[in-house]
């Protein structure tokens, strides 16, 4: 008579042998939250928004002969009557781009980080002439800008809607080596650079 034992003993090998294989599998297999989640709010375990630096397109901003000094903050060079217009705007909020720049440049942005579709950015700073007055060349040219010269220096602008109707466009201002570049989404106060200007030159 054949003896059960090495065919019980070769089925707890190979019962062994599979529970093995299963483990080392599982083991390997990722798993299903392995994806970081979102960053949350410590105090509130609300998902924290993710605030995108508004666009800004570029000019040659960077040492410039000049007597003209820059504006210290971006409020100052704004009439009463603008500074109504954009009360409740959030200034520099965090994360959106304002602030000074390491060329001195003072960046402006009046907008809702909640609101992507709505700003005002303002960069004033120091560009030299020939760089400046190449760009705003081809602005004009190339890009369809109405260019002219009002208070002493250069002034490119142009403005249209995007894709949902909304008011959008930019101006540049350039005089005595200084720029003053406007960019606008949905939010564009009327007299709004040329107050700059006089706040800047009198």
């Amino acid at each position: 008579m054949t003896s059960r034992r090495p065919r019980i003993r070769r089925a707890l090998v190979g019962a062994i042998a599979g529970l093995a294989l299963t483990f080392v599998t599982a083991a390997c297999a990722p798993e299903p939250d392995s994806v970081p989640p979102a960053p949350t709010d410590a105090a509130s375990g609300t998902p924290t928004p993710v605030v995108t630096p508004v666009a800004i397109a570029e000019f040659p901003f960077g040492p410039s002969t000049s007597t003209t000094p820059l504006p210290k903050d971006c409020e100052s060079i704004l009439t009463p009557d603008i500074l109504a217009t954009l009360q409740g705007i959030p200034l520099n909020a965090p994360g959106m781009g304002g602030g000074i720049r390491p060329d001195s440049s003072r960046v402006c942005v009046w907008a809702d980080p909640g609101a992507s579709r709505t700003s005002l950015v303002t960069v004033v700073g120091y560009s030299p002439e020939r760089e400046a007055r190449d760009a705003l060349y081809l602005l004009g040219v190339d890009e369809g800008y109405t260019c002219y010269e009002p208070d002493e220096g250069l002034r490119c602008e142009k403005s249209g809607t995007d894709e949902l109707g909304l008011p959008v466009g930019r101006t540049v201002y350039w005089r005595d080596g200084v720029a003053i570049d406007t960019q606008y989404s949905n939010l564009a106060p009327q007299g709004y650079t040329a107050a700059i200007v006089r706040s800047i030159w009198g």
